[in-house]
């Protein structure tokens, strides 16, 4: 059921749109000989197709594929694309550390680049524009952006869209207090970046690389980086410097207003429901004015809250 109308003081998000990153997608095998990335990949689209509402664009921030082989891309394709083209959302790929410019290209665009090309685009979901900025470095893993790739964003962000712009990338601009290592490899030169966001219509930069969930701001503007979907990088390791767990992967959605971002983190392992209401309830919550719907949900004698049983 999509939202027929807002329930509290705020509208309904004008865009919604889910950021996923690093897939790590293998042809064949699981990656360390234990992590099953189509599966996992896999469970997150069918939590996609769950939301009350669906998304309009799905980002993903790079790492697609982990050895960059043709046949992964394909697989990512076969998963993706029939879901989003039955929730009628845009996908946007965008370049990580582990891919490569021409398997990349050549798979997921149908284009023929050069080993070194920077696979840079903008796509338009509805008048909000995103684009998705390619930071890789050929033979590296830490992040940078050429002249050539600032003066282009320079030119694309001289233009403000209707409903301003996101940038989605693998390495995102911001720093790493825990997990230290991925301090090592960041994005080289942020102030660079930094000096061709600021003042412009870019509403948010969406990021990945570190496979955990992180936010901040850079050039007064928000950063989400969304978790991974392959492995999760522990935040909190025992005795550890750097710890690569199979559990706690999620991504994250992004419902943008005219105002503000709002971005909420999605698990992808399901848990068992201890309490909830179904559909019905939204249904007929929307069909009541507003006083009378806070009323029947907010008041502690309602009877909504009548499974709550007192302690002994």
């Amino acid at each position: 059921m999509v939202p027929v109308r807002a329930l509290g003081q705020h509208p309904l998000p004008r865009h919604t749109v889910a950021h996923l990153s690093d897939p790590h997608l293998l042809a064949r095998h699981r990656l360390y000989g234990a992590v099953d990335t189509t599966e996992h990949l896999r469970s997150a689209m069918e939590r996609l197709t769950r939301l009350e509402t669906p998304p309009q664009a799905i980002v993903f921030t790079g790492d697609l594929a982990d050895r960059a082989e043709p046949d992964a891309y394909r697989r990512l394709r076969e998963i993706v694309e029939p879901e989003a083209a039955q929730m009628g959302a845009e996908v946007v790929w965008t370049m990580g550390n582990h891919d490569e410019p021409q398997p990349f290209a050549r798979e997921l665009w149908g284009t023929e680049v050069g080993p070194d090309a920077s696979l840079d685009r903008v796509h338009d979901v509805a008048g909000l524009r995103i684009v998705a900025l390619d930071t890789t470095v050929p033979g590296f893993h830490h992040g940078e952006l050429s002249p050539a790739q600032l003066e282009w964003l320079a030119d694309v962000l001289a233009t403000p869209a209707e409903h301003g712009t996101l940038l989605a990338m693998h390495h995102a601009p911001i720093p790493v207090p825990i997990v230290r290592l991925s301090a090592l490899i960041e994005l080289a030169d942020q102030q660079a970046l930094a000096e061709v966001v600021r003042g412009t219509d870019v509403r948010g930069v969406l990021g990945g690389h570190f496979h955990f969930s992180s936010f901040s701001t850079f050039a007064g503007v928000p950063v989400s980086v969304a978790s991974a979907t392959c492995y999760v990088a522990d935040p909190a390791p025992t005795s550890r410097f750097m710890s690569s767990v199979d559990g706690h992967q999620s991504f994250t959605m992004v419902h943008a207003y005219d105002d503000r971002l709002v971005h909420s983190v999605v698990p992808l392992a399901g848990a068992a429901e201890i309490a909830g209401y179904g559909m019905d309830l939204a249904e007929r919550l929307e069909a009541l004015p507003q006083h009378e719907a806070q009323r029947l949900v907010s008041a502690k004698d309602s009877p909504l809250w009548a499974h709550e049983e007192p302690l002994d």
